[in-house]
């Protein structure tokens, strides 16, 4: 086996004032690799993100790219899957992964001494598996079981009707998961024909982040994927996926008929997609109608009237769509009240915008809550792997807050009237049969814009 003998392409994205730095160098092959170096730091996390997820399937793989996320653990060409757990619990460490629709993580936390383990450890999972026939029938029967506890869970089963209902039309409406129809009947040839062709080193970044040093991640990384970055040593990464499809959200809400104690719902439009230059208004707007004990909703519904325990705002973002959405759980008498208050606040936000005082303190809250998720290595990982797999630009840590600190309250109030004259789009898990049967506020609601 032979070393890529090419010099890696590398630039500096950010540099901290605590002495980070985040770097990022191309491979030959395509192959991304981006740090964070934390002076002092005494872990590390390294993940490999492969842009493989939900909306690469066709309707016979449906699950397939979460499928494999349980099958690489099972076991490599040099290693069993137990002497992969073994290794990292030796140490203390944590190794894991998640399966969103636009891509696959595979990650391990461990201490920075031990960090070429890691890297070495996570690659081989995700570059070298076996998938055993007998691994294939254990874990479809672990999926099945997942997808039984995700219909148990009235939260997790209205979260995918209403992806189904906003985003009808596009793939991200599909559940990530998969069918109980898909599952059972996917063949381990399948599985392992999709992983040969989509698992390849242009579609992958390797971030690492904590106490290592850019030039040690670079040589771990290299040793790890040996010969596979010569096989087509001038290829690019792989561009991201745009233009599946606009969708065309229903007009009727979409009932999951639960007997349930409560009511679940869940209200919204489509919005901008993860690059859209108003994302930094889109969560200032998130954050005012349900971001925390403060916002507008929970005052209103819970604080103030008692009518639901859980009640917040929430956004989703993808390469080409995204979506703006508002979860109550209530009883089932109170629905009616709890829709029409959710009506009444999105209204209100788009008349008359937010107070100077809303504005100032949901942004000292975006900002604050940025600072504090990036305390440890793993949230710091996430961030530069993910942006280095799926974004079209690099934005560093002061430029995130710069932007939220940008936004006025006129341009929160204008996208609300945007937002506001969009067809809304309603789930409701809960003891109903069809929308019919949903209290006429809902229906009022859902209906006025369709």
């Amino acid at each position: 086996m032979t070393t890529p003998a090419r010099r890696a392409r590398t630039r500096v994205l950010e540099r901290a004032s605590d002495g980070s730095a985040v770097t990022a160098s191309l491979l030959p092959g395509g192959l991304r690799v981006v740090t964070e170096s934390v002076p002092g730091a005494r872990s590390a996390t390294i993940g490999v993100w492969v842009g493989v997820g939900s909306v690469d399937e066709t309707p016979r793989l449906a699950g397939a790219s979460h499928f494999l996320e349980h099958l690489l653990f099972k076991g490599t060409r040099t290693r069993t899957g137990y002497e992969i757990a073994d290794a990292v619990d030796a140490v203390g460490g944590e190794l894991n992964a998640f399966t969103s629709h636009e891509y696959t993580c595979y990650y391990a936390r461990i201490l920075a001494e031990q960090a070429k383990l890691a890297v070495d450890l996570v690659c081989d999972v995700v570059l070298d598996a076996v998938i055993a026939a007998d691994d294939v029938d254990t874990e479809r029967t672990v999926i099945l079981e997942e997808i039984a506890m995700r219909d148990d869970d009235p939260e997790d089963t209205l979260a995918d009707a209403f992806a189904s209902v906003v985003f009808a039309g596009h793939p991200v409406a599909a559940p990530v998961i998969g069918s109980t129809g898909t599952i059972t009947a996917m063949s381990r040839s399948q599985i392992a024909g999709y992983y040969r062709r989509r698992y390849a080193p242009p579609k992958m970044v390797v971030a690492v982040a904590g106490g290592v040093e850019h030039g040690d991640a670079l040589r771990w990384v290299r040793a790890a994927f040996r010969d596979r970055l010569a096989l087509d040593p001038d290829a690019a990464p792989a561009a991201y996926r745009t233009g599946r499809g606009r969708p065309r959200p229903t007009g009727r809400p979409l009932v999951v008929t639960r007997d349930t104690e409560q009511a679940h719902l869940t209200l919204g439009v489509p919005s901008g997609d993860r690059n859209s230059p108003e994302r930094a208004v889109l969560a200032v707007l998130s954050a005012a109608l349900g971001g925390g004990m403060s916002s507008r909703l929970f005052r209103s519904i819970r604080e103030e009237r008692g009518l639901a325990y859980s009640c917040y705002a929430a956004t989703a973002a993808y390469a080409d769509v995204g979506a703006l959405s508002i979860y109550a759980g209530c009883a089932p008498d109170h629905l009616g009240e709890v829709a029409k208050l959710i009506g009444q606040e999105l209204v209100d936000v788009a008349d008359r915008g937010l107070r100077p005082d809303e504005l100032t303190r949901v942004q000292g809250q975006l900002c604050g809550s940025l600072a504090l998720a990036l305390e440890d290595s793993e949230s710091r990982m996430s961030r530069i792997g993910k942006s280095l797999l799926v974004r079209s630009e690099f934005r560093t840590v002061e430029e995130e807050f710069a932007a939220i600190r940008a936004v006025t309250a006129d341009e929160v109030a204008g996208l609300a009237r945007r937002l506001v004259a969009t067809p809304l789009s309603a789930a409701v898990v809960g003891p109903y049969r069809t929308p019919d049967e949903l209290p006429a506020e809902l229906r009022d609601l859902v209906g006025a814009r369709s």
